[in-house]
């Protein structure tokens, strides 16, 4: 009998939706554990790593920077030099981007998640938002079972989300490269730059990145907060057509789709 994939969720001081990030993990077919940030002996057995969303450190100095200096990220950084998955997730995104996994086209660090640009809220926002797919379907190992330009509901929770960077030709770079996998929307799939569809003013309309390899991913929505119908709101159509059937409810929404996209790669690359 195969072996399972195996993920670990890193768990920093502060962190919060890692038992959120499990579940979705496992509702997958994959195996998984929550690990703590400090706990690193045998962490390489894993296949996988999910960095989940809160407030790692407090964000002191600035959100992500105190987790992507933990020596954990050491280890995390050279498996997946050797191919290895890496899902940031919110807070865990920042950090990808704090550490340079995110882009990852220089050792250093290139870009900046900074405070939301918001007409009405200052600071922490949190909304259900849509996000558009790639239009090259399994661009990233991230992407398997996600349709091209497929609009997926997500929430999300942040108060510096902004995907930024100062220089001019990087962002050019990431469309070159098929770097930016998921884009903020409206319901029908338009980009829109103006809020609320885009509900911190990232550049581009950024809501994930992933690297040139395609094996890490930041994403600032949570997807596991949008994994299964019961989760979605009931202004998305697809719970209101299961509404009342506590079975259906428990089946996956869309945005599962990554998660079981990891299986998919994992499967089919290491295993």
């Amino acid at each position: 009998m195969p072996r399972k994939p195996n993920i670990a969720v890193i768990y920093f001081p502060g962190n919060n939706c890692e038992e959120e990030s499990l579940k979705a993990v496992l509702a997958t077919g994959m195996e998984g554990k929550i690990v703590r940030w400090n706990d690193r002996r045998g962490i390489e057995k894993y296949d996988g790593f999910v960095i989940p969303g809160g407030w790692g450190y407090e964000d002191r100095i600035r959100a992500g920077v105190i987790m992507a200096k933990d020596p954990v990220f050491d280890i995390i950084r050279k498996e997946a030099e050797n191919g290895k998955l890496v899902l940031g997730i919110c807070n865990g995104a920042q950090a990808l981007v704090e550490c340079g996994m995110i882009p990852g086209l220089k050792n250093n660090v290139e870009m900046a998640l900074a405070p939301n640009k918001n007409p009405f809220v200052s600071g922490y926002y949190t909304t259900w938002v849509y996000v558009k797919s790639a239009e090259e379907k399994n661009r990233c190992a991230f992407t398997g079972f996600t349709e091209k330009n497929e609009v997926i509901p997500i929430p999300i929770a942040h108060g510096e989300g902004r995907f930024t960077t100062k220089d001019n030709e990087l962002i050019q770079k990431l469309i070159k490269n098929k770097q930016i996998i998921f884009q903020y929307s409206t319901k029908e799939g338009k980009i829109e730059e103006s809020f609320p569809t885009n509900p911190n003013g990232a550049m581009h309309n950024i809501a994930a990145i992933c690297s040139k390899k395609g094996n890490v991913m930041a994403i600032m929505p949570h997807p596991e907060r949008a994994s299964f119908i019961r989760q979605l709101p009931d202004i998305v159509d697809l719970k209101n057509k299961f509404a009342g059937n506590l079975t259906a409810m428990e089946e996956p929404a869309p945005a599962m789709h990554i998660f079981k996209s990891m299986k998919n790669y994992i499967d089919e690359e290491v295993l």
